[in-house]
């Protein structure tokens, strides 16, 4: 019995003591630690969170400004090309659809007052100087003063109806100005950057040759940097497309107005022509 107290004793000791080792050796402090409290200075305690390493920003050395910048003069031709086609298609879309708004808002105009008032000259008297209204008008009036001479030969009916036609064919041409740009942008930009990804293949395929290196890193960039130019032809060509059919849409509404108004003046041209020679 002596002998099993006498082995408990050690043991419990034993512990004892190697707890007491552990711990020292935790709260023991840091070579900083002892030499700041050596100098006098507050002692913080020991951190013991880790913080992330932080991460490097890789800077993408391709793009629009790299492609610019070290392409040739055929690249930046073609760019410049496309940005001009963009800039032409996107002036034309607002400056037709201005004139569209003008000329539904004149043919309101035309609609409550020209009919309204005594006689011709006088309804289109009430419309603007620029309105294609009046000009189709003023068309129909000269036309029935200048029957003599020669067009006397000509019915009066077949005269006016040349005269009013010719005047609404004017305003038809005038609408259409500029949708020919627009289909030609709309059917050659694709084309214009496919030509200039092309072209910038073959000069990065050319480098890499020359370099000896093909890489994924070393082909990918001049490669990826050409192929925008086919996107770029794409982004110039489809709002040309749509641009055109919208317009195009526009003008088959309002060229109606303009014809309408057209068979109406006839129909009143010759009915006031007419009228002194029955009375």
């Amino acid at each position: 019995m002596v002998r099993r107290f006498v082995l408990r004793s050690v043991l419990a000791l034993s512990i004892a003591v190697a707890g007491i080792a552990l711990a020292g050796v935790a709260l023991a402090p840091s070579p900083a630690q002892a030499q700041a409290s050596s100098a006098g200075e507050p002692v913080a305690p020991a951190a013991v969170v880790s913080t992330p390493a932080p991460t490097a920003v890789i800077e993408n050395p391709y793009g629009l400004e790299s492609l610019w910048r070290t392409s040739d003069g055929v690249a930046k031709a073609v760019l410049l090309i496309l940005v001009v086609m963009s800039m032409g298609s996107w002036y034309i879309i607002v400056v037709k659809f201005i004139e569209q708004a003008r000329l539904n808002r004149q043919a309101r105009l035309a609609a409550k007052s020209f009919w309204s008032a005594g006689s011709v000259r006088q309804g289109a008297d009430t419309l603007e100087s620029t309105s294609p209204f009046r000009f189709i008008a003023e068309a129909g009036l000269e036309a029935t003063k200048k029957h003599g001479g020669l067009f006397e030969h000509v019915d009066l009916n077949s005269w006016v109806t040349m005269s009013i036609q010719r005047a609404m064919e004017r305003v038809q041409s005038r609408l259409q100005d500029g949708l020919a740009f627009l289909a030609t942008v709309g059917s050659t930009a694709p084309f214009v950057g496919l030509f200039g990804t092309v072209w910038g293949i073959y000069h990065a395929l050319t480098a890499i040759g020359v370099a000896g290196q093909a890489s994924i890193d070393k082909v990918a960039g001049p490669v990826g940097e050409a192929l925008i130019m086919t996107a770029i032809g794409l982004a110039v060509a489809v709002p040309a497309v749509l641009g055109y059919n919208w317009l195009v849409r526009r003008n088959k509404g309002s060229m109606e107005e303009v014809r309408a108004f057209g068979n109406d003046l006839h129909s009143v041209l010759l009915a006031t022509s007419r009228a002194p020679a029955k009375a």
